[in-house]
């Protein structure tokens, strides 16, 4: 390696690091969010609890709204400067949804959640940020560090759950939403400390738009159009799941804490095996590894059927989050092969916006699906998901075929 291309390979890796660490403070928002909302809404509700999932809901539209406009104000700002941004937006839903709790108003509620999902949206764009600056050999692993930072999520968002809910009693859940302002703060020191040019790309300064393809186009490939319907599936899968796992584990009699520390191995299994997940697309190829998320999936809804014992809440949990990380984390390394530096903004706006919409509507639809069917229909709802995944993935490789 020349020493330029050294010089570059170090600075992703220290970019890299800087949005894993980011993304461990600030993205500890989004398991208080999922943890504590439908919680939060069956405290905030009457005698009808359908809706208590409502909130949840409000913070994945949220980040299928905030995916266009964050996207178009990394754009104009820069990453730094875009990604700083996204932290006021947090710490902004953080203050609202803490005022809501005080209130007592619900609405208000699923409002602050959403308005956190918006920030989260900017999160979200860690991972192309990360990609976007590294050299091609180094792209999935970048993308691995950034969701490695969710390990220290999994501890921390939890833990902060735990020792915050009561703070501010008799307001139940008001200290764990008024954190998120603390995550917030933190995150953006640590955004500070990026040393990216204001319009950066993989290749340095971004290339005028002269070679950009339009936007059917792109997202017509067979590559992307796989890539993206199992992103969908996985991530859709884990919300809609994930969701509904809290209530159901208190509706079994097990405690909140219980449901609390369920959500923390879920969310250590979603982004622990980041550490190698990169090193493995690499080796064998990103359509592989999504296979195996699905098949992760699989097992996660056999697990859940089999019973109604802590182990088996806890190991469905662990296991759905290893699945959405071996399908999500290799469907991005699909999509980010799929356009060019000039294209990075719109598409990866296009496919955020598609991503969390989807998931927005599993979140809703998994209270609704609880409260008339119970935790047994939200696993056996995983099953033709999956196999329309893997029809995604088949299409793709006969097309390939075709090619080839």
């Amino acid at each position: 390696m020349t020493a330029a291309a050294i010089e570059a390979a170090r600075e992703a890796r220290r970019t890299a690091l800087i949005l894993a660490a980011s993304q461990a403070i600030i993205g500890s928002a989004a398991p208080i969010a999922i943890s504590m909302g439908a919680l939060a809404g069956q405290y905030l509700l009457g005698p009808d609890k359908s809706l208590a999932t409502a909130p949840i809901t409000g913070f994945n539209l949220g980040v299928a709204l905030g995916a266009l406009p964050a996207a178009a104000i990394i754009r104009a700002m820069g990453q730094r400067g875009g990604f700083m941004t996204g932290t006021i937006v947090t710490g902004l839903g953080g203050l609202v949804a803490t005022l809501a709790l005080f209130h007592g108003n619900f609405w208000l509620f699923a409002f602050g959640l959403t308005v956190i999902g918006v920030g989260g949206a900017f999160v979200q764009q860690f991972r192309f940020a990360a990609a976007d600056n590294a050299p091609p050999q180094f792209k999935a692993r970048a993308i691995s560090f950034v969701l490695a930072g969710g390990i220290i999520t999994a501890i921390l968002g939890p833990q902060i759950v735990i020792f915050t809910r009561e703070l501010f009693t008799p307001v139940m859940f008001a200290g764990s939403f008024a954190s998120i302002l603390v995550l917030a703060a933190v995150g953006a020191a640590i955004l500070s400390l990026l040393r990216l040019p204001a319009r950066a790309t993989a290749g340095g300064t971004e290339i005028a738009g002269s070679d950009a393809r339009p936007l059917a186009e792109i997202v017509t490939q067979p590559r992307f159009v796989a890539a993206l319907f199992c992103a969908v599936g996985s991530y859709a899968l884990m919300s809609f799941v994930m969701t509904g796992a809290p209530l159901a584990m208190v509706g079994c009699g097990l405690s909140e804490d219980d449901a609390t520390l369920g959500i923390s191995w879920h969310v250590m299994a979603m982004f622990g095996p980041s550490f190698f997940t990169g090193s493995l697309i690499h080796r064998f190829g990103a359509e592989r590894i999504v296979a195996t998320g699905l098949l992760l999936l699989i097992g996660c809804a056999v697990v859940a059927l089999s019973g109604l014992a802590l182990w088996q809440f806890w190991t469905a949990l662990i296991l759905l989050g290893l699945g959405w990380n071996f399908g999500f984390i290799g469907a991005t390394a699909m999509v980010a092969a799929s356009y060019r530096p000039s294209e990075k903004g719109k598409v990866q706006g296009f496919h955020d916006f598609v991503l969390f919409g989807s998931v927005a509507c599993a979140s809703l639809m998994s209270g609704m699906v609880y409260n008339a069917w119970g935790w047994t229909m939200l696993n056996w709802m995983i099953f033709p998901v999956t196999v329309l995944c893997f029809v995604a993935l088949g299409a793709l490789r006969m097309a390939s075929l075709r090619l080839a």
